[in-house]
């Protein structure tokens, strides 16, 4: 092996242990701060509650669900070829959204406590059903694409229809927070409901890595390498409904992240798709942890939502990838 092989070789495995390092160092803050104080330092049985019950549940969610967007952001880029793909672009986030409003909406939510991340989970399974009938066993990324876009489209209208229709003030006022998205004030049960979900989904995106590389090739070089484009493309979309819908069903929505963190690693990974993935699970994770604790310690003087934080920080970043995209492609 020649020297440059080597560092080649050696690069990308420092870059996931630097990012692994991040994403440590970043959960380890997040379990630090907090409004009660900083540090692990717990006073008595009201510290260790506060500990375990609120810091706790939230590091744990943050992590989880920053790396299911950031790589099933990834996974989507990398099948549908497409810079602009992020995780509501397959209409999963809109479903989930769905299924928990309407649990809100129809009074479940203050019969049954499980009954708003039931109606996200359950959402999502309705949606990926969906854009999988409306796609086709045959149809391609474009085909995926307009599926997507159709169901989250009708999921938001829907979403729209509720909140017009709602008589109660205090429901309608519970949905929009919810819609903004938030770590905060969720369970370690919760955690446990959706935990596995998002692990399972994420291990399904994770296997997709050596058929992305492949599909750089283009389609046609990819089948003559024996790549099996119906079951890449299911098992993006299963991986991506697992992870996202139930990461939607208990935090709400958090857009964004899928897109800002694999063009800020494509680069450093060399542009290799494979590569991008467990870079990008740990860089989502990263993202959202640091940006859960920077609402914390603004949070006495601004009660923001996180969904509205990386809004604020995706939308500028999107419009700016737009006109770069544009520029590149401008004769």
């Amino acid at each position: 092996m020649t020297a440059a092989a080597a560092r080649r070789d050696i690069a990308p495995a420092g870059l996931l242990v630097a990012l692994g390092a991040a994403a440590c160092a970043a959960f380890l803050l997040s379990l630090a701060v907090g409004p009660s104080g900083f540090g692990f330092h717990v006073a008595g049985d009201a510290g260790a509650l506060i500990l375990r019950e609120i810091r706790l549940p939230r590091a744990i969610l943050g992590a989880l669900v920053g790396g299911a967007l950031g790589l099933s952001g990834a996974a989507l880029q990398g099948y549908l070829r497409n810079p602009l793909a992020e995780p509501s672009i397959v209409g999963v986030s809109g479903g989930s959204a769905l299924g928990a409003v309407l649990a809100i909406h129809l009074g479940l939510s203050g019969v049954f406590a499980f009954a708003l991340p039931a109606g996200g989970l359950a959402g999502a399974a309705v949606a990926m059903l969906l854009v999988m009938a409306l796609a086709g066993s045959h149809g391609g990324p474009v085909t995926l694409i307009l599926a997507g876009l159709a169901v989250s489209s009708f999921a938001t209208a829907l979403i729209s229809l509720a909140l017009n229709l709602s008589q109660n003030p205090f429901a309608t006022v519970e949905m929009v927070f919810w819609l903004m998205g938030s770590l905060a004030d969720r369970s370690l049960t919760q955690v446990w409901l959706a935990a596995p979900l998002m692990v399972a989904g994420m291990a399904l995106l994770l296997l997709v890595g050596r058929a992305l590389d492949a599909l750089t090739l283009g389609e046609d070089a990819a089948r003559s390498l024996g790549l099996d484009l119906k079951r890449t493309r299911l098992t993006v979309v299963a991986g991506t409904a697992l992870s996202v819908g139930a990461a939607t069903a208990v935090t709400g929505i958090i857009g964004f992240v899928g897109l800002i963190v694999p063009h800020a690693l494509r680069p450093l990974v060399g542009h290799r798709p494979g590569l991008l993935l467990p870079a990008s699970l740990l860089g989502g994770a990263t993202m959202l942890l640091v940006a859960d604790v920077a609402l914390r310690v603004v949070q006495p003087w601004v009660d923001l939502r996180i969904g509205v934080l990386t809004a604020l920080l995706g939308a500028p970043f999107f419009v700016w990838l737009v006109l770069k995209t544009r520029a590149e492609l401008a004769p």
